[in-house]
């Protein structure tokens, strides 16, 4: 019993010793963007999306960990004005694409980092898009003390949007829309 109790203790102090190195940093939702591109045969449109929260993890100082929510109602089409960027972006909020009034936010949680040197992380994480999640995996670069830059690129059929995609219909010559879009991501914490 005597040596059980003072494993217990032993455990107890390591595991606050290591839980103490750990600093999680909050993003300043203000300053963090993020950026989309979504391309079709005959041209592409572009837009951003607000951050609703998230953190990064640091462990001596290397990320360990992070998760951020997307408030997917703030999706927002920004090269076209007036009725044409209205139109856009009622289509993506609606059932065809991301079904906003249904699915108000997205979300990203990493589940394994591993270093690249140079500040570069290769992240895998669970992608979560109309209550549907996916693995994915891209680069973080963290830049300075507190920004950090990641691009991705998603196949929005993988979350069941597959509205004008090739891959799912034939016959929409000119007016497919292609299966990956991008984001640029921009985290200030």
């Amino acid at each position: 019993m005597r040596n059980l109790k003072s494993l217990s203790i032993v455990l107890l102090v390591l595991f606050s010793f290591f839980k103490g190195n750990a600093q999680t940093s909050k993003i300043d939702v203000s300053k963090s963007s993020i950026h989309w591109i979504g391309k079709k045969i005959t041209g592409e449109h572009e837009g951003s999306i607000k951050f609703k929260d998230g953190n990064l993890v640091f462990k001596d100082k290397k990320v360990a960990g992070g998760s951020f929510t997307v408030d997917m109602t703030t999706l927002s089409n920004d090269d076209q004005t007036g009725t044409s960027k209205q139109k856009l972006e009622g289509h993506l909020k609606s059932e065809d694409f991301f079904s906003t009034a249904s699915y108000t936010t997205s979300t990203l949680v990493f589940k394994s980092i591993a270093s690249k040197g140079n500040n570069t992380y290769l992240i895998t994480g669970d992608l979560t898009i109309k209550g549907i999640s996916n693995s994915i995996q891209f680069d973080l670069v963290v830049v300075g003390k507190n920004k950090a830059t990641a691009s991705l690129t998603i196949n929005r059929t993988k979350y069941d949007i597959k509205y004008g995609s090739g891959s799912y219909f034939d016959d929409l010559g000119d007016k497919t829309i292609y299966d990956d879009f991008e984001l640029n991501v921009v985290l200030v914490y």
